[in-house]
């Protein structure tokens, strides 16, 4: 289990940079006290992120109620693509809410109509059916539901296997935390789904064999008939790493979906909207899956997600079949159009893929130099991790990882928790806004974290 960030007042170095600004205590006794207060009425699995109290975020920066403002190397939790506090965005959203026009159900709404147009717009031309929901789980649940359900058609019942990749994630609700390939999430489950089955991810740092030829070997190994697999589901990037698979391994992957006529699913929920330097993460492969989630990044700011595909396999169910009730929320596709037009008009998505290459720069030095704890500083586009690893092996290393974060948060660098297998990934996912001069000091932050880190363990040895 993860721990608490704990609430003690600790004096801080001043700082005041053009993106960073702290002096005082982090967290101050005011801090302190609400954060008690929100401990007592709620559940403990909302205390994981470090102890500061959001007042407003604008840009590629997070403000408290105090004077400090932190570099944001999180996105939220990679949903601001287009930036944090955009006015335009709080500018529809307004304008939408003053109508008024709040709900309409699954009945139509404009906005509806005009983002999944656009959404389509911004699609390979196969895939060109929309259906929106409201979180990245709901989406790969859905998914779920239509490989299933295309797979009984085309095979019957025994054509349902979902292939999915151990350490993935695509959600914590019971269909999507089964897809996922990381046993503790779904240790609750009584029963799992004995047809939905996990192959290694060919990320070439904990699975070093990239071969396609892995892949069909556990499955062979698990006795799956090919024929029997309805799809396969994989994020474009596993969150863990992030980890990419070679654009070999996506080019087999789909050739062995369409001789098996399997679906092959991209969750994009963490990818889409530019995060990897292109609209869609999954174009870095040269494929086209057969539909794909998206979600967090898709309005910067409120919750939408959704499942786009071909149209087969989104009109699988009639009407009033497959609904959401709050589908195609007027002001939450109201945000997202926003954001998109952001986006286009900012040229973020060029952006992510020129900023990109100095992040990746940045991570790979800093994993140089400390290469006995840091195992693997994957990155692409405006995201990239570092893998935090005991000396000597590839076994995450929790505790440093947490303290790496933990001293950034003490320097005016905002990260979210550690995350991934073991909890040994410092993730780093800037919102797309972010210029070349913020990603340099916000990585020579992480530097001096980790070489405070290391220094502090080896006294304490």
């Amino acid at each position: 289990m993860a721990k608490e960030f704990p609430l003690i007042a600790t004096e801080v170095e001043p700082v005041l940079t053009k993106f960073r600004k702290l002096s005082g205590q982090l967290p101050n006794s005011e801090t302190i006290e609400q954060i008690e207060q929100l401990r007592a009425a709620e559940s403990v699995s909302m205390r994981g992120q470090p102890p500061v109290i959001w007042e407003r975020a604008e840009g590629v920066n997070v403000y408290d109620a105090y004077g400090n403002m932190w570099l944001d190397f999180s996105s939220g939790v990679l949903v601001t693509n287009a930036g944090h506090g955009r006015k335009e965005i709080a500018e529809a959203i307004i304008k939408q809410a003053s109508k008024p026009l709040l709900t309409s159900y699954c009945f139509p709404n404009q906005q509806r109509i005009d983002l999944v147009k656009k959404v389509v717009s911004l699609t390979p031309e196969s895939l060109n059916k929309v259906f929106v929901l409201s979180t990245g789980a709901e989406s790969t649940e859905c998914a779920l539901k239509l490989m299933r359900t295309y797979g009984r058609r085309k095979g019957g019942d025994d054509k349902s296997v979902i292939v999915s990749f151990e350490n993935s994630f695509h959600g914590r609700t019971v269909g999507a935390q089964q897809m996922g390939g990381m046993a503790g999430g779904k240790a609750w489950i009584k029963n799992l789904d004995p047809e939905i089955v996990h192959v290694p991810f060919p990320d070439g740092f904990r699975c070093e064999d990239t071969s396609f030829e892995l892949f069909e070997r556990t499955l062979s190994s698990l006795g799956v008939e090919p024929g029997n697999v309805a799809g396969v589901i994989s994020e474009t990037y596993q969150g863990v790493g992030p980890n990419f698979m070679p654009k070999h391994y996506a080019k087999d992957l789909r050739a062995w979906c369409d001789k098996h006529d399997a679906l092959l699913c991209f969750d994009e929920v963490q990818a889409g909207f530019g995060r990897c330097g292109t609209w869609w993460g999954f174009e870095l492969y040269d494929v086209v899956p057969d539909l794909f989630c998206v979600g967090k990044g898709f309005s910067s700011s409120l919750p939408i997600s959704g499942v786009i595909g071909r149209q087969e396999v989104m009109d699988l169910y009639g009407p009033n079949e497959m609904t959401s009730t709050h589908s195609g929320n007027p002001i939450c596709c109201s945000a997202a159009l926003a954001s998109i037009d952001i986006i286009e008009c900012e040229k973020l998505v060029e952006n992510a893929a020129k900023v990109g290459p100095v992040l990746h720069k940045n991570l790979q030095s800093i994993k140089d130099e400390f290469s006995d704890v840091i195992g693997f500083a994957p990155s692409v586009g405006l995201v990239g991790g570092l893998l935090i690893v005991k000396k000597g092996s590839k076994e995450p290393d929790y505790e440093l990882a947490w303290d790496v974060i933990n001293l950034c948060f003490h320097k005016g660098l905002l990260m979210f928790a550690p995350v991934g297998v073991g909890g040994g990934c410092v993730k780093i996912a800037p919102p797309l806004c972010i210029t070349t001069e913020a990603v340099e000091e916000g990585c020579q932050v992480i530097r001096e974290a980790v070489k405070e880190a290391t220094a502090s363990r080896s006294r304490k040895e």
